[in-house]
C-alpha cells in the first residue's frame, strides 16, 4: 500500500475491524453493480471511495433530467450521456484510482457469465423482477455472494444472499420467479429521493463488509423501511428446500463455477 493509499484510507485503517487487511483486501476487490440509477450511485460513489480496486457498472439507459433528483452520481451538465459513462466520470473525480469498466448493455446470462467467475461481490441495484432473478440465478451458479436492495415510493428493503454458505435463502427463496408481480416503476409511482440514498448506502456497506471481512452480513434477514414513519422491520429469511433456482434437485444440476 502506497503512502498515498495509507492517508487516504486512513480512516477505515484505523478500525480494527478492517485495518491494512481489510483494506487490502478492498483494493483487490471487484464488484459488479447491475444499474447505476438511484440505487447504483451511491453503491458506486462509496465502493469508489472506499477503495474498491474495480467497479463494473451495467446500464443500458441514459441520463435524463428526471433522474437528477435523486441519482446523486450524475450532474445536469450529463443529461443525455450513458449513465454509466457519467458515473464513470463522478467516481474518476472521487477517486482516480479505481478501474471502472462501464458497460451500457442489460444484464444477460451471457454477460453475467463472463463477469462473475472474477467478481469478488455482486449488487443488484435494478428495478425489473425479471433482471433481479436473471442476476440472482447467475450469483448461485458462479456462488458469488448478492447484495439486493430496492426502493418505491416511501418503502425499502435491502438483504444479502449468499450461495457460498448453505444455509443461505437466494432471492428465488424468498420472491418465487414464477410469480412476477406487477411492476412498480418510478415514472408512475414516485420515489422519495433520500430513500434510494438510504438504502444505496446500506448495499455498499454490506458489500465492503462483504470484502473486508469487517463483520457478519444480513444473510438470512430482510430489512424492510416505511420512510414516512422512518420504521425498520427485519423479517428472517430460511433457504427454501424445494427452490427452482437454490433448491436441493436444482442445486446439484447447476454448475457452481469456480
Amino acid at each position: 500500500m502506497t503512502d498515498d493509499q495509507l492517508l487516504r484510507y486512513s480512516r477505515h485503517i484505523l478500525l480494527d475491524e478492517m485495518g491494512i487487511e481489510g483494506q487490502e483486501r478492498l483494493l483487490h476487490a471487484h464488484a459488479v453493480v447491475v444499474g447505476a440509477g438511484g440505487l447504483g450511485s451511491p453503491v458506486a460513489l462509496y465502493l469508489a471511495t472506499t477503495g474498491v480496486g474495480r467497479l463494473t457498472l451495467i446500464d443500458p439507459d441514459q441520463v435524463d433530467l428526471t433522474n437528477l433528483q435523486r441519482q446523486i452520481a450524475h450532474s445536469t451538465a450529463r443529461v443525455g450521456q450513458p449513465k454509466v459513462q457519467s458515473a464513470r466520470q463522478a467516481i474518476e473525480a472521487l477517486n482516480p484510482e479505481v478501474q471502472v469498466q462501464a458497460l451500457e448493455q442489460r444484464a444477460d446470462d451471457a454477460l453475467l457469465d463472463r463477469l462473475l467467475p472474477e467478481a469478488d461481490v455482486v449488487l443488484d441495484c435494478t428495478d425489473n423482477y425479471r433482471t433481479r432473478q436473471l442476476i440472482n440465478a447467475a450469483c448461485v451458479r458462479h456462488r458469488r455472494p448478492l447484495v439486493s436492495g430496492s426502493a418505491i415510493r416511501f418503502d425499502a428493503q435491502i438483504s444479502v444472499f449468499d450461495p457460498r454458505q448453505d444455509s443461505s435463502p437466494c432471492y428465488a427463496c424468498l420472491f418465487d420467479p414464477a410469480e412476477a408481480p406487477e411492476e412498480a416503476h418510478c415514472a408512475t409511482m414516485g420515489v422519495f429521493a433520500p430513500l434510494v440514498g438510504i438504502v444505496g448506502s446500506l448495499q455498499a456497506a454490506e458489500a465492503i463488509k462483504l470484502i473486508s471481512q469487517a463483520g457478519p452480513s444480513l444473510v438470512g434477514r430482510l430489512l424492510m423501511l416505511e420512510a414516512r414513519q422512518m420504521v425498520w422491520t427485519e423479517m428472517k429469511l430460511k433457504r427454501q428446500p424445494h427452490c427452482p433456482v437454490c433448491g436441493s434437485a436444482s442445486h446439484r444440476a447447476a454448475p457452481s463455477g469456480p
